[in-house]
């Protein structure tokens, strides 16, 4: 979702809670890797891996100065011949360390496992995060708040989906940032946006 659909989407959000919650949030995640300085990892669950969060935080920490905020992507599946940034595994959130912050995204019910190595990161001195959807029934979400420091949910019948959510969240958090490094004018990001939309279907960020 490139600059102008986000526009657009907030003039549709006028009046809703959407606005204030995503930037609130964004908020807390820019706050926590700026004073902290650690790194940013982000980690999905065994069925829901957010690439695309990845690649439009990866995306808004160039163009906001800010890069604290380009994630390290944490995969419970690392296929064999992956790239370095792309392998990864769950066993860096056991070796999570105070000055990290680590958000977690989850579609669904984010899974024993999955909890266990959050609760290692917490415990590691990690600030924890959490966006996820609402599951059908309570279950394991609430542990997942109960070891995040802050959290936003998107409930079931909410106006807006998860995907949704995590652009707004990652364009708030970018335009929060410091004041765009020397040379990265307004015009080029014009240029940039140019180059978006007339180029339908390519993944947002190419490392990704």
């Amino acid at each position: 979702m490139d600059a102008v659909r986000v526009a657009l989407l907030r003039e549709a959000l006028a009046g809703t809670e959407w606005l204030q919650a995503t930037r609130r949030f964004a908020g807390a995640l820019r706050t926590s890797v700026e004073a902290h300085g650690g790194g940013l990892l982000l980690v999905g669950t065994a069925e829901y891996e957010p690439w695309h969060l990845a690649a439009h935080l990866d995306d808004e920490a160039a163009w906001s100065g800010l890069p604290e905020l380009s994630p390290t992507l944490v995969r419970h599946r690392v296929p064999p011949g992956a790239p370095a940034h792309l392998s990864v595994g769950l066993g860096r959130l056991e070796a999570a360390r105070r000055g990290e912050t680590l958000l977690v995204v989850a579609e669904g019910r984010p899974g024993e496992g999955l909890l266990e190595r959050v609760h290692d990161a917490r415990r590691g001195g990690a600030t924890v995060l959490a966006l996820d959807g609402c599951p059908p029934a309570p279950g394991p979400r609430s542990d997942l708040h109960s070891l995040a420091h802050d959290a936003l949910t998107v409930p079931g019948a909410a106006e807006l989906d998860l995907d949704t959510v995590q652009h707004l969240v990652s364009a708030a958090a970018g335009e929060n940032g410091r004041p765009a490094p020397p040379g990265r004018r307004f015009r080029d990001r014009l240029s940039r946006l140019a180059d978006q939309l007339t180029g339908a279907g390519l993944p947002p960020a190419n490392r990704w």
